[in-house]
């Protein structure tokens, strides 16, 4: 081997792409030859944390883990020993894992674990287009300066399975000491997901019905016909929200009003406009995908794993970023003819689009390691794409072409009116151009484009200050309060950004939003573009949430194991003051062992008070038809069902799931033959069919558990002369 430079890239398609940057090469086994550099890869994580193997008993925790160590992956060693080998002869690194934490780790881990005291050069590459891939290479850093990003990912990593591995065994057993089928698992990013919804779904149902009332006028200045909202003023009875709370105080206004002249106190009109929506992260995606297609958040992150690898019509799609630097700009006309030869329904906006225009996307201040989720220069047959491909394609690629579209222009007018001494507004706005928002017609439930119900379409335009007229008439009408909603796939996401609002403690509150200061659409946000999708399926697997609907609402198991838990798990505070100890880490000023032992330390005290209290949780779980033992929710290959717990004792019984409950349809038990007796006990036999063999059937004795024996079947008859199985 003969290459002085090793590349080391996250993925195999990462080293095709920087292969081809260097001029391309030749394929050899594990790596490409590509003259002085050999370019090789990882796949996800080589090594992994050596968890103490101990039994499932509470005597076993806590389980330490310090210190920690890592053990190669097994189906990944002959991969590493071709790193290894590589590695040797080299002269210098060049670190090619993706742009974020768990990249710089992953790639970190790979050259300590060779041993290697190489020089390192990071890389990092967001689009596989072959001129940003050279342009990337072109502009490399030191290793050294990612040090910290490295360091506060393996803190994370450790801090993560110290806590779930702990937490999940303490409450599992406990709960299981009272019964209790299935795992209760705990996560630091998990179980205040589960919290949210928990604490959504009774707050919906414990709202108690109230009202609050609207006054609004209905007045004709000149030709001008159109409605006004009363103002409150000091003195008016209202709400905790500063609404009318009296229906007699608003009936007495409108009828004060009501046919009196009326005068405009002011009214001003000013010129607005409104920049198209930012380019996607990954979040903003899902959420989107959710909404438009009912895709699932893994479902929304596999494809666009697909769409990058495969295809490579994407840049990287676990981006937490909606900005794209300044650099990217001068790259806009080859991008949009790209998506213009992909995508035909795009190619008139596309030739509409002007690749001058500079929107407020493109802003390299706030791009960190990732740049938003945008189009490559790469071209496809987008018919011969899936459809889930072809659909979360023209959104992405819908968002690029925008930016390039004018904005949308239109007038704003406010109005404020005067009807003995009580003061009336409304405001209207007329569309002078709609610029973007053209290519974002009929996009029903886009936040983006959601207008305020109480904004009028009417021009309002020619009023101004001093006009007359009157107030025909008013009414007081009343108005139903509301409970938040129930979560939906697509706000459930959308809050995963904003969990800050739900931190008790005002500090670490300001933690959150401090963590996402520079990330548009996070504003003090739980979980990663990488984890979220997968915490959220785990929640559903083990049971705990459910869909109803198009909502997503806590299991009764749940709602019991969230009231069990401590007020720290189940709440996003230990996310901020992870994050305010990582950024210590990553600075410097705090090293790692001590993170994970103060957590350990935590972690002790918890699980010491589940041994001395134990858990209080039912198990209500619906009793089998058949046998009464309790059923417990299964995930199989084509989704949840319900099975008998007494399946080792020879109970068969399954149920189909609906909503997180079983449809329980009664099986009548096998019929008992009279004339056909176990040679063994005497009881009667089950002329029954096989699982294995269609249109075959066995015999077994009714006295089961206590009598196992069975029989062949012959023309319907036990074959006594030849026994199966004997007791």
């Amino acid at each position: 081997m003969s290459g002085e430079i090793v590349v080391i890239a996250e993925k195999p398609d990462l080293a095709k792409a920087i292969a081809e940057g260097l001029g391309g090469g030749s394929r050899q086994d594990g790596y490409i030859d590509c003259g002085r550099h050999y370019v090789t890869w990882v796949f996800g994580h080589m090594l992994e944390l050596e968890a103490p193997e101990t039994p499932w008993t509470m005597a076993e925790l806590p389980i330490s883990f310090i210190p920690w160590s890592k053990k190669p992956s097994p189906d990944k060693m002959k991969q590493l020993r071709v790193i290894r080998d590589l590695l040797k002869p080299a002269k210098g690194i060049i670190h090619a894992g993706d742009p974020d934490d768990e990249g710089q780790l992953l790639v970190d881990e790979v050259i300590e674990w060779a041993g290697s005291r190489l020089p390192v050069q990071r890389v990092l590459i967001n689009d596989y287009n072959l001129k940003l891939v050279q342009r990337a290479l072109a502009t490399m850093r030191d290793n050294r300066e990612f040090a910290g990003m490295s360091a506060a990912a393996e803190a994370r990593g450790v801090g993560d399975l110290l806590y779930g591995v702990n937490m999940t065994r303490a409450y599992t057993l406990a709960a299981q000491a009272k019964g209790y089928q299935g795992v209760l698992s705990v996560g630091r990013v998990q179980t205040p997901i589960l919290g949210l919804v928990v604490r959504r779904d009774r707050e919906f149902e414990a709202h108690t019905k109230g009202y609050y009332y609207t006054v609004t006028g209905q007045f004709q200045i000149g030709q001008h016909a159109f409605p006004a909202r009363y103002q409150i003023v000091d003195g008016d009875p209202v709400d905790d929200k500063g609404r009318l709370s009296d229906q007699a105080h608003a009936r007495a206004i409108a009828a004060a009003v009501s046919g009196k002249p009326a005068r405009i106190i002011s009214a001003v009109t000013n010129a607005k406009e409104a920049s198209p929506p930012l380019p996607y992260n990954l979040l903003k995606l899902q959420t989107d995908a959710s909404r438009k297609f009912g895709f699932k958040p893994d479902q929304v992150k596999e494809i666009t794993q697909t769409l990058r690898e495969k295809h490579r019509l994407i840049t990287y799609n676990r981006s937490d970023s909606e900005y794209l630097s300044d650099e990217q700009h001068a790259d806009a006309a080859g991008v949009l003819a790209a998506i213009g030869e992909t995508a035909p329904v795009l190619a008139a906006p596309v030739k509409r689009a002007d690749p001058a225009i500079k929107s407020r996307a493109f802003n390299t201040a706030k791009v960190s390691a990732h740049h938003a989720i945008i189009p490559t220069e790469a071209t496809a047959d987008l018919s011969k794409l899936s459809d889930g491909e072809q659909k979360i394609y023209l959104l992405i690629a819908r968002a690029y072409v925008a930016q390039f579209w004018p904005t949308h222009e239109y007038d704003q007018t406010d109005i404020v009116l005067e009807v003995e001494s009580r003061r009336f507004t409304t405001r209207s706005n007329i569309t002078t151009r709609p610029g973007w928002t053209t290519l974002y017609k009929n996009d029903a439930g886009n936040e983006d484009l959601a207008d305020d119900e109480e904004v009028l379409a009417l021009d309002l335009r020619a009023l101004s200050a001093g006009q007359t007229g009157t107030c025909a008439s008013a009414s007081a009408d009343q108005q139903e309060t509301k409970p938040k909603p129930l979560y939906t796939m697509a706000t459930l996401l959308t809050d995963l950004t904003r969990v800050a609002k739900y931190v008790r403690d005002d500090r670490l509150r300001k933690l959150l939003i401090e963590k996402d200061k520079d990330k548009a659409g996070e504003h003090g946000g739980i979980g990663t573009p990488a984890t979220r999708d997968g915490i959220i399926a785990t929640l559903f697997d083990r049971g705990f949430l459910i869909e109803k609907g198009k909502n997503i609402v806590s299991s009764p198991q749940a709602r019991e194991f969230y009231d069990a838990l401590p007020d720290q798990a189940k709440f996003p505070d230990m996310t901020a003051i992870w994050h305010e100890q990582q950024r210590a880490i990553a600075d410097g000023s705090k090293d790692a062992r001590s993170f994970v032992q103060s957590l350990a330390d935590y972690v002790a005290r918890e699980v010491a008070g589940v041994k001395e209290h134990g858990l209080t949780i039912k198990t209500d779980a619906p009793p089998c038809p058949t046998c009464d033992r309790p059923l417990r929710r299964v995930k199989g290959k084509k989704g949840h069902f319900w099975a008998c717990t007494g399946y080792s004792e020879g109970c068969k019984y399954t149920a189909e799931d609906k909503g997180g409950k079983p449809v329980l349809i009664k099986k009548e038990p096998p019929s008992v033959s009279v004339m056909h007796k176990c040679m063994s006990c005497g009881m009667g036999l089950v002329r029954r069919p096989s699982a294995k063999k269609k249109n075959s059937f066995w015999w077994s004795c009714s006295g089961y558990p206590d009598c196992k024996q069975t029989y062949f079947d012959v023309n319907g008859k036990p074959d006594y002369s030849t026994k199966e199985k004997t007791a």
